[in-house]
């Protein structure tokens, strides 16, 4: 959706809007429905014509379910994750899965990570 160089104010909106996302999912299952996504970016001060409104959300709402998950926006955000960066990613949760179980318990994060 947001292709190319951003300026500083828009890295600013689409972290804030990533965690304005976050928020409002928290409290609806983890989705942010049409109504919802109108109100985040009355919030961030961005007006969007109906017409393209519409285009947008069917670029977010990939599943066409009427709901976005994060992943989904994430993905119409950025894209996909480039191969190096998939790796880095796996290589990360490996080590975080220690005990191979397919998740991982804050408490192992905890463990591994410090955000100082």
């Amino acid at each position: 959706i947001f292709r190319g160089t951003l300026s500083k104010r828009g890295v600013r909106v689409i972290t804030g809007l990533g965690k304005y996302f976050r928020q409002v999912a928290k409290s609806r299952n983890g989705f942010l429905s049409q109504a919802a996504f109108k109100e985040a970016l009355k919030v961030f001060h961005l007006e969007v014509p109906k017409e393209d409104f519409e285009s947008l959300w069917l670029i977010l709402d990939d599943s066409k379910s009427d709901k976005v998950d994060y992943g989904e926006f994430t993905r119409a955000i950025f894209g996909e994750m480039n191969e190096y960066r998939k790796s880095f990613v796996r290589k990360a949760y490996m080590k975080l899965d220690f005990n191979k179980t397919g998740s991982v318990p804050m408490v192992d994060v905890r463990k591994c990570y410090c955000a100082k």
